[in-house]
């Protein structure tokens, strides 16, 4: 990216636009009488994708931005999984016959601190509740450092297809500067136990822009990465917003990279993975030609949602555990975010909803232009419109903030035809912040273009 772009963009701050609108936007208005009335309208023959937030880590990580509690005991961990237990009942009794379960994901945190028996008895839960197909993807988060064989066997057993390891850096002056020692040889034997277990997805999650971290560590890290032959790598800048994370205030402020920097170590990093075989999908992750997601992404059917991107086309996602986040084809529901909070909801009705967002028409043909842009980098405004029986002229952003980016040649417009250049992709959320019309002109709690 040329030097004038990182200097004009680097202080914008945009979503993620793993929703729209982002979560930031969710109000009061959506309660859980609402979320009830959407569960009892389901389409019995819709498709279902559950998310399974489990808020626990052994201990904080300096760079982390999830929801997340450091717990040394497994009672706390006991009493949430009963608390969870009951709001898949509640959810289950609410929807009507007939909705198959096409992904799991279990997210944190780190849920793989569960104990071993609390693992096997949440998935039997599930298969209980709800009719789970039999070829679904089933995945989880895993934290290396924690990983024991007892629970990789488990995982194995319960029906695990995908893993996801946190890594972020090998370089252990970077491990240090966030509070997380976690040596290569470490990682190594989670994959290779995690394969013996049967489970044949493996995804390295890295990051770029942490404290101390150099271009070249960032190559060395993408190279021992890639010497475990994952399937798929993510790549993500790190947020440094300690006003909104406390945590995050123990890293030294002075040794982030700067914004030329941060630009620097992502390229260097892209280089080194793509010409390790992988091929770029969306904004930040990489795969394997064959894998699942990049069939999707070559034959246009990727998706992006709260985990990223993904291949999970499913009707409904259906958020469980505190700060879970679904999507219904009404809108949003978001969870009670404060881990007490929601255990008193849930004993209480069952339910623990605390916001969330009722879609307009207007919303959803913004969403598919925002969610095009994001996997595809090219969109045809008029095609958009036209699927939900609109005029073009209702999504056509502002043209003289369309101009500055087509002059910057961030953008191109050709009719109605928009493209993010493939130099460009890195700002791909600055163009796709055209269309959103909730976003604050100061970015509000959303992380930097750059």
């Amino acid at each position: 990216m040329r030097p004038e772009l990182v200097a004009k963009y680097r202080h914008q701050r945009v979503p993620r636009y793993t929703s729209y609108p982002a979560s930031p936007h969710f109000t009061d208005a959506v309660t859980e009488t609402t979320y009830r009335h959407w569960l009892a309208a389901a389409d019995p023959c819709s498709s279902l994708s559950l998310y399974l937030h489990l808020p626990f880590c052994r201990s904080m990580c300096w760079y982390c931005g999830c929801h997340t509690t450091v717990v040394r005991h497994e009672e706390p961990i006991w009493a949430y999984l009963a608390a969870l237990s009951r709001e898949l009942r509640t959810v289950a009794g609410l929807l009507p016959q007939g909705p198959v379960v096409r992904h799991v994901h279990f997210g944190g945190g780190t849920p793989t601190l569960l104990p071993v028996e609390g693992l096997r008895s949440l998935m039997a839960e599930l298969r209980t509740r709800f009719t789970i197909a039999q070829d679904a993807e089933i995945a989880v988060e895993i934290d290396p450092r924690t990983l024991t064989p007892a629970m990789t066997e488990a995982l194995g057993d319960v029906g695990v297809t995908r893993a996801s390891l946190g890594v972020q850096s090998f370089d252990p002056l970077v491990q240090a500067a966030i509070n997380r020692i976690q040596p290569f040889a470490m990682t190594r034997d989670a994959v290779n136990g995690l394969r013996a277990a049967g489970i044949a997805g493996v995804n390295l999650d890295l990051i770029y822009g942490l404290p101390r971290q150099t271009v070249a560590s960032c190559v060395e890290t993408v190279r021992q990465a890639v010497s475990l032959e994952p399937d798929r790598l993510s790549i993500f800048g790190y947020a440094h917003m300690p006003g909104f994370k406390a945590h995050q205030g123990r890293i030294d402020a002075a040794t982030l990279p700067d914004a030329d920097e941060r630009v620097a170590q992502l390229r260097a990093m892209e280089v080194a993975v793509l010409a390790a075989g992988y091929v770029r999908i969306g904004m930040d992750h990489f795969a394997r030609p064959d894998d699942p997601i990049a069939v999707a992404a070559a034959s246009g059917t990727l998706r992006r949602n709260f985990q990223g991107y993904t291949t999970d086309g499913a009707d409904m996602l259906l958020g469980f555990g505190a700060s879970a986040i679904g999507k219904l084809p009404q809108g949003y529901v978001a969870n009670i975010l404060a881990l007490p909070a929601y255990l008193k909801a849930v004993e209480q009705t069952g339910l623990a909803t605390a916001r969330g967002y009722r879609l307009s028409l207007d919303d959803r043909l913004r969403a598919a232009v925002i969610e095009a842009l994001m996997c595809r980098f090219d969109v045809d405004l008029a095609k958009v419109a036209a699927a939900f029986d609109r005029p073009p002229e209702e999504i056509m952003p502002d043209m003289r903030a369309m101009a500055d980016l087509m002059v910057d040649g961030v953008a191109h417009l050709e009719g109605t035809r928009l493209t993010v250049p493939p130099a460009a992709r890195p700002l791909v959320r600055s163009v796709a912040a055209l269309f959103d019309q909730h976003l604050d002109p100061e970015g509000g709690r959303h992380s930097r273009a750059i």
